[in-house]
């Protein structure tokens, strides 16, 4: 049986095709159309997948999107009429894009895909992502937190998992969100929403908490695990362009336009503190619900999902602190993830299939020669033996050059593992800056991550028990063991912690090897790891982009499959 899911028109718009309850492929629309985030139909995503599952799409046997319509809908009719006149503007630009074809979408995606509209089903937002946390895990049951901005209205849910069930227990409806506090302080921080929050977790660990105290007067929690935040300090129910208020200025002094300085450094860290402060405050948060979570679902395993769940050291001090003893995070946990989410939901819960999968790596992509058309002047050397290509590529990371790393299927979700990847000598302490500066072209805050073999992942960081499932989709932040910071200066953050990768052997051999080797050179089997995009790009899809960027930055040189360009 074959189930495309879809997701789209908010962020990150996403195909992802299931046979027999297994992915086959995902993949998310920027990587195909070049536009981060891209929200619009995933069109290119869809037929990428049926591509790679050689399957037409009159053959497909249901088709799902991600949440249902008509309910988010009915929130923002409800939301903009409560606000009215104030939301005037986000009113008439909500009815612009409603009353076409968005409303009638099941109409929409059978003439886009030219298919019956009784193959169309919908699941709920907050469904979709349980399940594509659930499904894939290892656990057989299951507690189920789903955090994010907002679905039709759901913003947070408590789920149980077992088998091939799964069950919403209870939610938590907009305006009261924790995905949009975050989201309102990385707009006040001057970074972009649904991009910018993976900054501030950054900047963070250069702060302070000196703010807690403001940020947590615009919550207040109930003895249930439910909580509401101040409406009255945030404007995104009503105003498309300002998500916070006069009062999140009065308590946090003047916002950071995006084009000032970001400071951060000693002497001048407010904003660093500000992030901070939200940073801790989500934290405590997120550690309530699933203190909570767990009294009404005492299982020992936790699948979390929504774009919270992309925040690494929430997950962390939720793994280390809540009663919980094993966690799972799906990959792509925000929106692109409720592709196949939903697809998943279908098979499991309304077809009744209970074949499972367990998701050890998240290589869903295309295929990096997929649109190989390389230009005559990219010249390249190739090399057929793999001993050889990996002692060529190890003695250029000694040498200090960064290496575009392209190999196989692209990643599913927001991090590069190892396919689409840029890669140099964790060692090097100088390493970071220049990275930041002369090739991503972007803040010198950012922190990279460390990729390391598995059979070594405890001997250099702190990795706590039951971690063993999300580590390997660098979703966890943990400490390095004090001895060997010295180590890995460059793919560390400024407190020591870090986003790290383990890489299995089975899941991907040779990325396995190549770090495995650096390891025998240089006593560290650890490599700097991040993704291979130019600032306000999406990671490169293959080949053809990747030679692109090599000829715009100041990358040192190319590795797309047997092949290295110079």
């Amino acid at each position: 049986m074959d189930i495309l899911g879809i997701s789209a028109f908010y962020h990150d718009a996403a195909a992802a095709l299931v046979r027999d309850g297994i992915p086959l492929a995902a993949a998310q629309e920027e990587r195909f159309t070049q536009i981060k985030n891209d929200p619009t139909f995933p069109i290119n995503a869809i037929n990428f997948c049926l591509q790679e599952g050689s399957v037409s799409i009159n053959e497909i046997d249901w088709i799902v999107f991600y949440e249902k319509p008509l309910r988010k809908f009915e929130r923002i009719l409800v939301t903009h009429l409560s606000h009215f006149p104030r939301s005037s503007k986000a009113f008439s630009r909500a009815m612009f894009l409603w009353l076409g074809d968005r409303l009638w979408l099941k109409n929409r995606i059978a003439s886009e895909l030219g298919v019956a509209p009784k193959k169309i089903l919908f699941t709920e937002h907050h469904q979709s992502h349980a399940a594509s946390a659930f499904f894939p895990s290892p656990f057989r049951d299951a507690a189920i937190l789903t955090v994010d901005g907002v679905g039709e209205w759901a913003t947070t849910t408590f789920g149980k998992g077992s088998e091939n069930h799964l069950e919403i227990i209870s939610e938590l409806h907009f305006p009261h969100s924790l995905g949009l506090l975050y989201s309102s302080i990385t707009a006040f921080l001057g970074f972009r929403v649904n991009e910018g929050e993976q900054k501030v977790m950054g900047l963070a660990a250069y702060g302070k908490p000196a703010y807690q105290d403001q940020i947590r007067s615009l919550l207040s929690f109930s003895n249930d695990g439910s909580f509401e935040l101040d409406v009255s300090a945030f404007r995104y129910p009503f105003d498309p362009e300002k998500s916070f208020g006069p009062k999140i200025t009065k308590l946090l002094g003047n916002e950071r336009k995006p084009d000032n300085p970001i400071l951060y450094q000693s002497g001048n860290s407010k904003h660093a503190d500000i992030a901070a402060s939200v940073q801790l405050v989500l934290e405590e948060c997120m550690l309530k619900l699933a203190n909570q979570l767990h009294l009404q679902v005492p299982s020992k395993n936790l699948c979390l999902a929504g774009g919270v769940a992309l925040n690494v050291v929430v997950n962390s001090k939720i793994l280390e602190q809540s009663p919980f003893e094993n966690i799972f995070i799906q990959p792509a946990a925000g929106d692109a993830g409720g592709a196949l989410g939903a697809a998943l939901y279908i098979y499991h819960v309304e077809l009744n299939e209970k074949k499972r999968f367990t998701q050890k790596h998240a290589f869903l992509g295309e295929k990096a020669e997929a649109t190989r058309s390389v230009s005559t002047r990219n010249i390249y050397e190739e090399i057929s033996d793999e001993d050889k290509l990996i002692e060529n590529v190890v003695h250029k990371l000694l040498n200090q050059k960064t290496v575009g790393w392209v190999q196989g299927k692209f990643e599913w979700g927001p991090r590069s593992l190892g396919h689409r990847s840029l890669i140099a000598d964790p060692r090097n302490v100088e390493m970071k800056q220049h990275i930041n500066q002369y090739i991503k072209h972007r803040e010198m805050f950012r922190p990279f991550a460390p990729a390391i073999t598995k059979e070594n992942a405890d001997k250099f960081f702190d990795i706590p028990k039951g971690a063993d499932s999300a580590v390997p989709f660098m979703l966890l932040s943990v400490f390095a063991l004090e001895e060997k910071i010295e180590f890995m200066p460059a793919a560390l953050h400024v407190d020591n912690t870090a986003r790290v990768q383990v890489v299995d052997k089975d899941s991907d051999p040779l990325f396995h090897k190549l770090i495995s080797r650096f390891g025998e050179q240089t006593g560290v089997p650890i490599l700097l790891n991040t993704s291979l995009n130019l600032q306000g790009q999406p990671m490169v899809r293959g080949e053809n982009q990747a030679t692109d960027l090599l000829q715009k930055s100041q990358l040192d040189c190319l590795v797309v499959e047997n092949r290295i360009y110079n």
